[in-house]
């Protein structure tokens, strides 16, 4: 066996203070501790007038999208002084700091220096505030003008084998402007390697949903959650990853709506929920929101929905028409027959035992769902994540196809984005698979043959600069190396190309595992004032729900060295193509209308675009599931037939999911307190069932290493505190990044090829480095 470790500190510091404190875990979300943080953390980053300032126009109609999480913003009434959640002030508080890092900063830390620090001191540096360059065998970053940055890029680019041999790597704050600029450089420069966070999240939900209803969205809008009899929520934990979803739940079980909550962890937000904005909030009257919790085993979300669907079926040969819609399912699915005899063959035992769901609760929830047609099913990356990820979220359709609860009010599929414009940069054709249509639109316009070969996702990008098939690496946001799985590879991965470069606001551990040679491009935050030519512009996003709206920064950048994403983009493509370009990029960097002009004439749906995305809260996109049409290869909605698997483990073996802590926003680090659980100044924790602590010969507090073996590699961390956790017997929960580098880079969802970051095997061993 190979020896396969995380020794090397810059790419996982094992920085463990043994000095956490534990308190009960909380019982209720947000509340007046949410507004007490979030004032907090704005005025640790800068002064009360710009952080009021920016806080005022959070997610306003023209204001800035907020540049964490795509949860939808309301069409109607939005709150003039705080339509944003704690976690948004957080993420606006870290773009926003006035705290920023010029020449002398870099003169004054080495990039060695820098590296040993963890992912949280290294965010709370500040602002990148001009173009910096690392030479090669250099230890400080340097100062570099833009023309001689782009030359740089543009140089190393032109000088590869083949443009296959550049990867393009796209974040989710990216925004639809700078995507399909973007997305056109890359294309015209002669490659389909463009892949992004989607791939590490949400693809599985893509994938599935393509496969079923024609579109790799989800069907519903706001209002749909705010009408739904019946809420599912699986693998997701809204109340840190989506505080603002929680004021959705309240709104619907207003209006009488059921809960059914379907997680390993009880998790805070979905219990009960003191909203901030409301009288009710303020004085303490909290709203109790899910009905039944379910407490699945790791990766049990199939066999407990097979289990469900097993009991409708039950109950609909018993009183034939009265579980299933049965006109729904002949006139709009296909598959329906073969899904049913599938169905019939289950033992409810059997999957009880594998989902770890007792037959009452079962019972329970089968009987919430039985007579009700608005049912919304709401999931994020507990699902998404697995091996057999494809095929569980595409059982969650199949029950939803049972019921006809896809097409109508108040029913459908809500898979909840992480990052606010992930969603938009697929739609603006951020995608290593392009579709020929898209391609053969952008040929019709722009007069140039875009390569028709699929490119790298973000997995086989990781294996391609391992195996030195790629040397240069651009990353548009985003933080790469903490972001993907099996630390180790992708830091030599990264080690080996010619040259990394990074566009970013922030400093990240992503600018300090490079290339030979490596730059740093600073650019606007989404609450930066973007001026062009004199003149204010905007960008738009798209959140989880398929709208389109404008995002304006409002204050003044904390830099005259930074440049927008799009006008970035326009630069390196004309430094890189020159005279060979057929675009305008010249005419793009005028006014960003321009731009908009453009995407009008490649990408669906946006007619009039300019005019229509300027009304008060923008636009929706067409959505052919939500309007009851299916654009599959069938012509209709299609169930699946997919066979449960169970993880077999050895007695000394346990399944371990990646978490956020409530302190954090996908790989930026807040602060070292999960509030919600009661882990306060520590991040290198192992959430276990008390049985298998007692079990495994440990103690509460107990220091462990983590350990994984797959294909013959052993993968190991080092130093991490043992808690004691409600969570089921054989199921442990550790933090990412602290724990990405067990999660093996092959280990990856069926069709989708997305990490299993949420199922790794482990082993659990006292630590002998004390």
């Amino acid at each position: 066996m190979n020896q396969h470790t995380t020794t090397d500190p810059s790419q996982n510091p094992e920085h463990f203070t043994g000095h956490v404190r534990l308190s009960k875990p909380k019982t209720i979300a947000a509340g007046i501790p949410a507004v007490l943080s979030s004032a907090k953390h704005i005025l640790h980053e800068m002064d009360v007038i710009r952080g009021m300032k920016a806080l005022l126009q959070v997610n306003q109609k023209h204001g800035f999208d907020c540049p964490g999480c795509a949860w939808p913003d309301p069409d109607d009434d939005r709150s003039a002084i705080a339509e944003y959640c704690e976690n948004g002030a957080k993420a606006v508080a870290e773009e926003a700091t006035s705290k920023k890092l010029d020449a002398s900063f870099f003169a004054k830390n080495s990039v060695a220096d820098l590296a040993a620090l963890t992912d949280y001191e290294i965010g709370k540096k500040g602002r990148v505030a001009q173009p910096v360059y690392l030479a090669p065998g250099a230890t400080h970053y340097q100062p570099i003008s833009w023309d001689d940055a782009f030359q740089k890029i543009a140089q190393q680019l032109n000088a590869l084998a083949s443009p296959d041999e550049a990867i393009f790597y796209t974040s989710g704050r990216t925004s639809n402007e700078a995507a399909f600029l973007y997305q056109l450089f890359v294309r015209e420069y002669g490659t389909n390697n463009l892949p992004d966070c989607s791939n590490m999240c949400h693809e599985s939900s893509g994938v599935a949903l393509s496969d079923t209803l024609g579109i790799g969205k989800g069907s519903v809008t706001l209002d749909d959650l705010h009408k739904a009899e019946v809420i599912i929520i699986l693998g997701q934990n809204p109340g840190t990853n989506h505080p603002r979803m929680l004021t959705a739940l309240q709104k619907a079980k207003a209006n009488g709506a059921t809960i059914i909550s379907v997680n390993p962890l009880p998790e805070t937000g979905l219990l009960n929920f003191l909203n901030p904005q409301t009288v009710k909030g303020i004085f303490h009257i909290k709203a109790h929101l899910t009905d039944l919790f379910l407490q699945v085993k790791i990766n049990g979300d199939m066999a407990l929905l097979q289990a469900i669907a097993l009991l409708l079926l039950e109950e609909e040969e018993r009183h034939p028409g009265t579980v299933f819609d049965h006109g729904f399912i002949n006139s709009n699915t296909s598959g329906y027959a073969e899904y049913i005899e599938h169905v019939r063959q289950l033992q409810l035992e059997t999957l009880a035992d594998a989902c770890g769901i007792s037959l009452e609760q079962i019972g329970q929830a089968a009987s919430m769902l039985m007579h009700k047609k608005k049912i919304v099913a709401c999931w994020a990356m507990g699902l998404t994540q697995h091996k057999n990820a494809v095929d569980t979220i595409k059982e969650v359709v199949n029950l939803l196809l049972l019921k006809g609860s896809i097409g109508k009010e108040g029913a459908g599929t809500c898979p909840v984005r992480g990052h606010s414009n992930v969603q938009g940069d697929r739609t603006m054709g951020i995608y290593e698979k392009p579709s020929e249509a898209l391609l053969n639109k952008i040929q019709s316009v722009y007069g140039f043959n875009p390569p028709r070969k699929h490119g790298y996702d973000t997995v086989d990008a990781i294996r391609a600069m391992r195996d030195n098939k790629a040397g240069v690496f651009f990353a548009m946001g985003g933080n790469f190396l903490s972001a993907t799985p099996d630390t180790v590879v992708t830091a030599q991965a990264l080690r080996n190309c010619a040259l990394t470069v990074q566009v970013s606001t922030k400093l990240n551990r992503s600018h300090l595992i490079h290339g030979r040679e490596a730059i740093i491009l600073p650019t606007f935050g989404r609450s930066d004032m973007d001026m062009q030519q004199g003149q204010k512009q905007f960008v738009t996003c798209e959140n989880s729900m398929g709208v389109i709206q404008m995002s304006k920064g409002n204050l003044p950048p904390v830099s005259p060295h930074l440049l927008s994403e799009p006008v970035i983009v326009c630069r390196l493509a004309i430094a890189t193509l020159g005279n060979r370009s057929k675009v305008n990029w010249q005419h793009y960097m005028q006014h960003y209308d321009y731009i908009r002009e453009d995407i009008e004439k490649v990408i669906p749906g946006f007619n009039n675009y300019n005019t229509r995305v300027r009304h008060p809260g923008g636009f929706y996109l067409p959505n052919n599931a939500r309007e009851g049409r299916f654009n599959t290869t069938t012509g209709k909605a299609n169930f699946n037939v997919a066979r449960v698997t169970v993880q077999q483990l050895a007695a000394d073996e346990y399944m371990m999911m990646t978490i956020r802590s409530h302190d954090q926003f996908n790989t930026t680090i807040y602060g070292l307190d999960d509030r919600y659980r009661g882990i306060y100044q520590e991040r290198r924790v192992i959430l276990m069932n008390s049985r298998d602590i007692q079990a495994a010969g440990l103690k509460p507090n107990d220091v462990v290493d983590l350990v994984n073996n797959f294909e013959g590699v052993e993968r190991i961390v080092h130093k991490f505190l043992v808690v004691e956790y409600s969570i089921p017997e054989k199921c442990t929960a550790t933090y990412f990044p602290e724990a990405n580098a067990l999660v093996p880079l092959n280990s990856v969802a069926d069709k989708s090829n997305t990490p299993t970051s949420k199922l790794v095997v482990i082993k659990i061993r006292k630590s002998l480095e004390l």
